[in-house]
């Protein structure tokens, strides 16, 4: 049985959680609002990076310019959720993202700031069916992570901070999918 046929069927179903939501400080504009040379906003390339590649829902954390990046998704199929307190960190992105997706299913989460990870690389992390996936680049741990039903509570509840997941994956058995025939994974933090 085939993913699609498994997510139709209702036995699996991972939600794209894209987090959005920094002031992008070293950038000098939020990541939220940034386009390519070519006009290409990498929010919305996030966007469809997690819908191609086969999450059957997508939230979108946004903070800073918030009101200015929510126009960006016009046209998407996206659910925007608006950490009120992302100045905290990543921590407090996550945190809002998880709490808002609700259900059961597996989240796969990545960041706004990775304009070389598509839809490829998504899909072959959702591919891992592990509790807990994630991304490598030639070996170095990065995004997106795959966090199974079982483990979105109990991670919710370590995240302060900009700390994230970091801590509670470094804790886990977490299987490391290796993408980097794919893309660099690198995040982008300077223009």
């Amino acid at each position: 049985m085939n993913r699609e046929t498994r997510a139709r069927d209702g036995a699996m179903t991972t939600t794209g959680l894209l987090l959005a939501a920094g002031a992008g400080a070293r950038m000098g504009t939020p990541k939220a609002l940034v386009h390519d040379l070519d006009g290409t906003s990498w929010l919305r390339r996030a966007v469809q990076a997690l819908t191609r590649g086969g999450c059957e829902q997508v939230y979108v954390v946004l903070g800073a310019a918030a009101a200015e990046a929510q126009p960006l998704l016009d046209g998407l199929s996206t659910e925007v959720v608006v950490a009120t307190d992302w100045v905290e960190g990543m921590g407090a992105s996550l945190r809002a993202g998880l709490a808002a997706v609700g259900g059961g299913g597996a989240v796969l989460v990545s960041l706004v700031d990775l304009p070389d990870v598509g839809p490829d690389v998504v899909a072959r992390v959702m591919a891992a069916e592990s509790g807990l996936a994630r991304a490598a680049y030639e070996g170095r741990p990065g995004h997106p992570v795959l966090i199974g039903a079982g483990h979105r509570e109990p991670l919710m509840a370590t995240l302060h901070g900009d700390v994230g997941a970091r801590s509670y994956l470094a804790a886990h058995d977490v299987t490391l999918v290796e993408c980097g025939d794919l893309a660099t994974g690198v995040d982008v933090d300077r223009r």
